[in-house]
């Protein structure tokens, strides 16, 4: 309907404004308003690792997500449109995140999701960057980025986590959770 169109639409823009405000930071080289907000967060996580660690541990891609607030680009993210039964896992942390009981499409491009799988699996922090108020997502192990959450979502809660397909593992439902891999050398 018209109504979804235009919110795809909207969703859309938003995320083409964060990848341009993201590389002109980056042809600047200035810190980006992640780097910023690490050093100002200053939140303690059980998984404490060095950058290297994390480059060790994660792809490319899992890292530019993950650990330098990335965002993939609507509708290339591997997990949009998965929709069989199982649980999503935080790709840093391996903690479960999310679960298909409370995935829908949101026609923006991204996995979303209305729901947590608990409330202590991830936290919320408060960003400000690209001159605008929104909340981040990050799996409450690591502090790792997931993506973030809007109030335009369905029933019952209205919410609308909206997160990255590389910060995530998807499990099917009776599988094995996944387990970290030696470390790439």
């Amino acid at each position: 309907n018209k109504r979804n169109y235009m919110k795809s639409k909207v969703m859309l823009l938003s995320g083409l404004v964060i990848i341009l405000a993201a590389s002109i930071f980056a042809l600047k080289g200035q810190e980006t308003p992640a780097q910023d907000k690490q050093k100002v967060k200053g939140e303690k996580y059980e998984i404490q690792l060095s950058d290297e660690e994390w480059k060790k541990r994660l792809s490319p891609e899992q890292y530019y997500v993950l650990r330098e607030q990335g965002t993939e680009r609507s509708g290339t993210g591997k997990l949009d449109k998965v929709y069989e039964k199982g649980t999503y896992y935080s790709a840093a942390s391996l903690q479960p995140v999310f679960t298909s009981e409370t995935k829908y499409n949101s026609y923006s491009g991204w996995p979303s999701f209305w729901k947590p799988i608990d409330d202590d699996a991830i936290k919320l922090v408060k960003d400000t960057t690209l001159g605008m108020t929104r909340w981040e997502v990050v799996d409450s192990k690591s502090g790792s980025h997931l993506g973030h959450v809007f109030d335009d979502g369905p029933n019952p809660t209205g919410k609308r986590y909206c997160l990255n397909s590389a910060a995530l593992i998807f499990v099917p439902e009776g599988q094995a959770p996944p387990k970290f891999k030696k470390p790439k050398n």
